[in-house]
């Protein structure tokens, strides 16, 4: 999985994201993706998702390419590009 030509959208809180992520990524936490689907369906296909662990953003996963919107879990946030983290 390429992030460096990929979007990044990281499903953490927006705390969890202040206190380290790829740089580049955007926060949408999971539990704003229902009230912010214009957002994911303006984003170049497929995006990659991230959280802390993979849970979160395999569950928004499932959940959007359910609905049409093309997206790859990509698990841990520190595994989708570590070379680049912000801290």
């Amino acid at each position: 999985m390429d992030s460096k030509q990929k979007m990044v959208v990281d499903v953490r809180t927006p705390q969890e994201f202040m206190s380290g992520h790829v740089a580049g990524s955007i926060n949408i936490p999971m539990q704003e993706v229902v009230q912010r689907l214009d957002e994911f369906k303006r984003m170049d296909q497929p995006f990659i998702l991230c959280c802390a662990s993979g849970n979160r953003s395999g569950q928004v996963a499932a959940y959007l390419n359910g609905i049409g919107i093309k997206c790859e879990n990509a698990g841990s946030w520190m595994d989708v590009n570590p070379i680049h983290h912000i801290y």
